[in-house]
């Protein structure tokens, strides 16, 4: 590259980088993923360092953060609010490793900690009291959101304990996975855009001028370095617990760490972990833990020399959007699916992407031909959350959402206050028709597992199946010598020989062993999924009983709201279905608790109980019977409505951990029987 080249290329990088600060900083919607910004910084960073003297004044690596918003009051901060350098190589953590020791030229401690996908915040307490909270700025002021961080409830207003007088605690404000997703429900729900990730959300809401509206934000902060005068410890892990006992959120996931090798433990760990966290993290940070080793490596105008973040590879990949397709659920519910060039993500070749709904297509403005960011979260198929502008065809057509089911050709219909467009022909629109029949016979409904493999759709094109209860209808001569090609599966070919109609009728005779409350559910009314068809057919104990029963007897059995009673109404006020029901029934499927639960007595009234390990004296089924005979409910996962922790041997460290963050108390199988003697 000659001297010019250079100099064009810097200027290039400097306009460029600085752009994307702005907004990811100010406006929060970035549009390049952290992995390729970061690739952006550090090309710039090696230029600037080769040919120092077409380094720019506005160069973006002089700065820490972004721009100041000019809404908010800015405020000096008492310590520098630098950020970390990052990396992605596990070769340049062994370098860190190296260069820590050979400055300090003794043993080193670290510290590991998750790198919160959130918005950094400092917090000045003056006696016990929240003084002021600023964002981090340009590192040396940052916006006053002191109003809004007061709504945040794991932020504490005031402190207990032998604390400093005046000491400064620095955190990562951030929007829980189930928050954030409630928060877009309700956005897309009253016409609004959703945003695009946690991040956003949180970095939107530090930014709104109503308190008022930050309240009702699902807002939550985790605090992780302390600055001040007189700190009762020397060195960090020793000060966070002690913040701790002072009453402040300091997170679990941390561990001390001797050797390079405990650090890739730690990092490996959670970065196949990381996906069971109830919030988003993007990597690890290591820190030096001795208070004294971290003033001898000293910092950098922009970074810490006594810290580094490793931060996970990107699940962002750009691809082309080929088309769309429109899917119909069991419920109708009409679904778009984005047809896309194929692409590898996370080491899987994607070649499809949900769209979600209307809502989504129009707040994303997608078209065909577009060039699509696209993420794989939790979701079964990834998504798409973003669309890369600068690549966008001239001829692209604005997408349309369909009208009429791409199935039966019925008009869609959409429900006041429900994002989701629906075919409403129940009864003649075969996907919903077939989507109902392969509900009932999935594992945990009716198990008839023989029926699987696209035999379901063989039975339907015949005219054999037309809803759950002509299965128990289909004979042997029926189903011997049937034959289909599976076009979508490289022209497989499924034939029902001797062997196969044998399996079919032996597993759907089986299937009348099943019980109760597992044939609900395989019912398929909707909003009633396995836990809450366990509530009802232990409350109600027979479908008769469930039949009769009216919405305000329905709303007063536990976990059972307004939309599941209503749509229990609407079930069985359905003559279809209680035709199905009765068909069911005089081929012996049970509809009736054979052993309702009995309540012994109330010493678990009230308690929310989770069971987790190998137990030594009850399988998972026995004890969860036992705790709802004892007045008690079992619950599957920990959150704060959990009263007690039950743990047998080999229990996961995710519960454990995160039964201490939220101060629950965690029992032996011992202390737990002498709890119901």
């Amino acid at each position: 590259m000659t001297k010019e080249e250079a100099k064009k290329r810097i200027l290039d990088l400097t306009e460029t980088i600085n752009e994307h600060n702005y907004r990811y900083y100010v406006l929060a919607k970035p549009v390049i993923s952290d992995f390729d910004f970061d690739m952006l910084l550090e090309e710039l960073t090696k230029l600037e360092q080769q040919y120092p003297e077409f380094v720019q004044p506005d160069s973006p690596t002089k700065r820490v953060g972004g721009d100041i918003t000019k809404e908010f009051v800015q405020r000096q901060h008492k310590y520098p609010m630098l950020s970390l350098s990052n990396t992605y190589s596990e070769g340049e953590l062994i370098d860190f490793d190296r260069r820590v020791k050979k400055v300090t030229g003794e043993d080193v401690e670290y510290v590991c900690e998750l790198k919160y996908d959130g918005v950094s915040i400092s917090l000045t307490y003056i006696n016990g009291l929240l003084d002021f909270a600023l964002t981090r700025g340009d590192g040396t002021k940052g916006d006053d959101v002191t109003a809004n961080v007061r709504t945040v409830k794991s932020i504490p207003l005031k402190i207990h304990g032998d604390y400093p007088e005046e000491f400064v605690i620095r955190g990562e404000i951030f929007m829980p996975k189930e928050g954030f997703a409630k928060l877009n429900r309700e956005r897309i729900e009253i016409g609004e855009e959703p945003f695009a990730n946690p991040r956003n959300a949180t970095a939107g809401t530090l930014k709104t001028q109503d308190s008022a509206e930050v309240a009702r934000r699902p807002l939550d902060c985790y605090l992780y370095y302390l600055f001040g005068e007189n700190l009762p410890f020397d060195n960090h892990y020793d000060n966070l617990m002690k913040a701790r006992e002072w009453g402040f959120k300091v997170p679990q996931y941390i561990a001390k760490c001797r050797t390079i090798e405990e650090i890739f433990e730690f990092i490996n760990f959670w970065d196949k972990e990381r996906d069971n966290l109830p919030f988003e993290i993007d990597g690890i940070v290591i820190k030096v833990n001795s208070y004294r080793q971290q003033q001898e490596l000293g910092e950098t105008a922009k970074s810490p020399r006594w810290a580094i973040a490793y931060k996970f590879k990107a699940e962002r990949v750009e691809t082309v959007l080929n088309s769309v397709s429109f899917q119909v659920g069991r419920t109708g519910a009409i679904t778009p699916v984005a047809n896309l060039e194929p692409v590898k993500l996370v080491g899987t070749t994607v070649k499809r992407a949900s769209l979600h709904n209307a809502d989504i297509i129009e707040a994303l403005d997608v078209r065909i031909g577009d060039t699509v960011f696209v993420e794989k979260g939790g979701e079964i198929i990834p998504k798409i959350v973003g669309v890369n502008l600068a690549k966008r065809p001239q001829e692209a057509e604005k997408l349309k959402f369909i009208d009429k089911c791409p199935e039966c050709g019925t008009p869609l219909v959409r429900k006041e206050g429900e994002a989701q467009h629906y075919c409403p022909n129940e009864d003649g629109c075969p996907p919903q028709i077939k989507g109902r029949i392969e509900h009932f016979i999935s594992r945990n409904a009716m198990n008839i597992d023989s029926l699987g493999e696209g035999k379901v759709e063989m039975l339907y094109d015949n005219g054999l199946v037309k809803d759950v209860a002509d299965l128990y209808d289909l004979t042997y001569d029926k189903l011997i010598g049937l034959e289909k090609i599976l076009k979508s599966q490289d022209d497989k070919k499924i034939s029902f020989q001797e062997k196969t109609v044998k399996n079919i009728l032996k597993g759907i005779e089986a299937s009348k062993n099943v019980p109760f409350d597992r044939v609900l559910y395989a019912l398929g009314i909707r909003y009633v999924g396995r836990t809450v068809a366990g509530k009802l057919a232990n409350h109600y104990h027979s479908i008769e009983k469930l039949m009769e029963a009216s919405y305000e007897e329905l709303v007063q059995v536990d976990e059972i709201g307004e939309k599941i009673a209503e749509s229990i109404i609407k079930f069985f006020a359905r003559e279809k279905n209680i035709k199905i029901i009765k068909r069911l029934k005089e081929k012996g499927i049970r509809f009736e608790l054979e052993n309702p639960l009995q309540v012994k007595s109330d010493k678990l009234a009230g308690k929310t109980i989770v069971a987790s390990g190998k137990l030594a004296n009850f399988s998972r089924e026995e004890i969860k019977t036992l705790i709802m005979e004892n007045g008690g409910k079992p619950a599957s996962s920990v959150s704060k409505k959990t009263d007690f922790l039950l743990a047998g041997e080999n229990i996961g460290p995710n519960k454990l951990a995160k039964a201490k963050e939220l101060g629950i108390p965690v029992i032996t199988e011992e202390e737990f029987l002498n709890m119901i003697k």
